[in-house]
Order: C-alpha cells, then structure tokens, then sequence
C-alpha cells in the first residue's frame, strides 16, 4: 500500500474535472486542519478519508470491531447515512483495507485507539461525541450557519484566501484512487480498495493526464 510523501515540485495532476490534488496539497489541506482550533479534532478523519479512498459514510460508521488488534486491516462492511441509520456498503459487499506495517494510516489508527476500546465504539465522532454525519462534516469543510453569522469551513476558507481551488469533501476518495492508479496499482486493486468496480475505475480515475506522468516515489 503506498501512503503520501514528496515535496512542492511534485507535478499536479490537472484533470478537467478538478476532482483531485497532488501530495503536496493533501499535506496543506491536512496541515490546515491541524493548525485550525475550531476543527482540528477533524484531522484524524481527513487523514483517514485520503489514505483510503473511503467513502464518507463507510468511514463514520467504522467502529473498533471493524479493525483487528494492530490495526493493519480494516473491514468495511457498512455504511452511516444522513440519518445515521447504518445499512451496507453502496455495492453491498465487504471488503477488507489492508494497512501495511509502518505505514501512516496504520500509525493514525495506533495513535487514537483507546486503551481498551468497546467493540461498538466508533473511530470517528464529532467534535461533540455524536456519530459523524453528512452535514457535519460539509459545516467543517465548507461552512455552516450560526447565530452569529456564517462560519466559514476549513478547505474553503483555503480557497477564499487563493490558497489552494476550492474541491469538494469527495476529493479525498478521487485523489487516493487517481494517485493509487498513477502509482502503478491495477484498477482491478484499486476498484477492490475503495470498494468500486473496475469500469468506474477506469472511466473515472485512469485520466490521460495520470497515464502521462512519472509514477511518485511515495
């Protein structure tokens, strides 16, 4: 499994969609979050939904159960929707993440696990405690409205600033899959990962632009 690394003068993959961005601006987005007091409890999750490709609500609904001792394989089996009513994942099939040792997911999952967690525990919560939903994590990213006005998320207030394009929170799942792709990853692999089929994978994250560039050295 590769995992992000590298510096500023890696190239961007610029794809006409603007669905995804290049390493060097996953590790803004991330640093971002991380420096944000209002939600950098968030960060843990951001980090989790780019090293994965997961689907938003795969990843709210994952609970300690889900992930063996060492945390070196995730079983994604079911999803949390708006309603946060669990039912299966979007193609109803299970599937398992494997998390090589070593490896910054692996290390992310080690470095938040409880002591001794209860097996319905969920990974991720709001900054509150409550099970993760939709819109709470668009009111992070994007903004939200309060009483005091409009609070401004943390990804658009990058891009309000001309930091970095403003992208929606499912870039996080286009990027791992076009980087898993420009890494040399099969699509069949790919698909298998972010629990997809082959043909989505190769009409939607196999651009011409990604088959053009150097494979990164992650």
């Amino acid at each position: 499994m590769f995992q992000f690394g590298g510096s500023k003068e890696e190239p961007t993959i610029k794809l006409c969609s603007q669905k995804q961005v290049c390493r060097y601006q996953v590790r803004f987005w991330v640093l971002a979050f991380e420096q944000n007091p209002a939600y950098n409890h968030y960060t843990a999750l951001i980090k989790f939904l780019f090293w994965t490709g997961c689907r938003h609500g795969e990843a709210f609904a994952l609970t300690w159960s889900d992930l063996n001792e060492d945390c070196s394989r995730i079983t994604i089996s079911k999803s949390c929707n708006s309603y946060m009513i669990n039912k299966g994942t979007k193609n109803g099939k299970r599937r398992v993440f494997p998390c090589k040792q070593g490896t910054k997911i692996q290390e992310l999952l080690l470095s938040i696990k409880p002591k001794t967690p209860a097996p319905k525990q969920l990974i991720f919560t709001s900054k509150t405690g409550c099970p993760m939903r939709t819109h709470t994590l668009f009111h992070v990213w994007n903004k939200q409205s309060t009483s005091y006005g409009v609070k401004v998320g943390v990804v658009l207030d990058l891009a309000n600033r001309g930091d970095i394009p403003y992208l929606n929170g499912y870039a996080t799942r286009h990027t791992f899959a076009t980087w898993a792709i420009a890494s040399g990853y099969t699509p069949d692999k790919v698909a298998y990962w972010i629990g997809d089929n082959v043909n989505t994978v190769l009409k939607y994250y196999c651009h011409p632009a990604v088959s053009s560039v150097e494979c990164p050295d992650f």
